[in-house]
């Protein structure tokens, strides 16, 4: 039976090798050596993986009493008033 040379879990080496490297730098203020996720510019270890922040302000939706329509609104009646 023939060996196989290919690993699914593994990378190939050279695949590695000409990956892009991360763009943070260590403590040390050299650059980091580690290749940047697939599709990020950091590495695992420098918040690579990471999705960030949710987009939009989704705290301000939290009861409606900050949004434009309400504040519009007080402004109406504080002028009629």
């Amino acid at each position: 039976m023939q060996e196989l040379t290919i690993n699914p879990i593994q990378p190939e080496p050279e695949a590695l090798a000409n990956a892009l490297r991360c763009l943070a730098r260590t403590r040390s203020g050299t650059p980091c050596q580690s290749p940047a996720v697939r599709g990020k510019r950091r590495c695992r270890m420098h918040g690579g993986t990471n999705p960030g922040a949710p987009r939009g302000n989704r705290n301000a939706l939290k009861h409606g009493l900050r949004t434009a329509e309400v504040s519009a609104l007080r402004r109406i009646l504080r002028d009629t008033v």
